[in-house]
């Protein structure tokens, strides 16, 4: 992804950026039911989405011996994952059993990965809670995935909760939880978050200094407009 869009990225809130889709008739970006295990250090998880999907395990196809396997797909799907990407996975809402474990979340570290996030849940998480790689799931599960989950699809459109995940979409997330910005608006995206977040900075301001909302946020009174351009002159924003 354009590392410049990246770096605006790191610098805004999910909040915001649900803002900023909203107004462009996006409205079911933010992926459902997930917290961060781990968040990242300096501002948010942003990278391109690399994605994994699960179905319910048909038992004869998945018993322990499909990991001798090179080509499973769990397996496969971390060892290509691309650095500075964010491993995204459809374990269909189901935190049952666990999408991966500590081994597998250190494979993609080592390799570059910035975050990885499921809609089920990840074992191991007291681990992965302290690993230098953005986490978010559900809830901890104990079983393996192979219990409930049979690992199918690699780097394809998935639903990842209730949020529908192109490879190579803009994934961020923080301590809200994580966004999906469609890869051809990212850039735009992230110009108009950035501007919307030093308007907010300046909300903030105001408001703790005692100033009403009202005409404020949103801005419907244009003398707010002066006051915004002078605080940004005065804060190089």
């Amino acid at each position: 992804m354009n590392e410049a869009t990246r770096t605006k990225l790191r610098g805004v809130s999910t909040a915001t950026l649900a803002t900023a889709l909203y107004k462009r008739g996006l409205r079911n970006q933010m992926i459902q039911n997930v917290v961060p295990l781990g968040l990242p250090k300096g501002g948010s998880m942003v990278g391109p989405a690399y994605t994994l999907r699960y179905i319910p395990a048909r038992e004869d196809l998945n018993q322990l011996a499909v990991f001798r396997e090179p080509s499973h797909p769990q397996r496969k799907a971390v060892d290509e994952c691309p650095a500075g990407a964010v491993m995204v996975i459809d374990s269909r809402k189901d935190p049952r059993a666990a999408s991966a474990g500590g081994i597998l979340v250190t494979r993609l570290m080592v390799k570059g990965a910035v975050g990885v996030v499921t809609d089920g849940g990840f074992r191991d998480s007291a681990d992965i809670a302290t690993m230098d790689i953005a986490s978010f799931h559900q809830r901890p599960p104990a079983p393996t995935n192979l219990t409930l989950h049979q690992a199918i699809g690699i780097n394809e459109p998935i639903g990842c909760g209730d949020a529908p995940v192109f490879p190579g979409d803009v994934i961020v997330g923080d301590a809200d939880g994580v966004i999906v910005i469609p890869a051809g608006i990212a850039d735009e995206i992230a110009d108009e978050a950035v501007e919307m977040t030093a308007y907010e900075d300046f909300v903030q301001e105001r408001v703790k200094a005692g100033a009403s909302t009202f005409g404020l946020y949103p801005m419907t009174d244009d003398s707010n407009a002066a006051l915004f351009a002078a605080w940004r002159a005065q804060h190089g924003r």
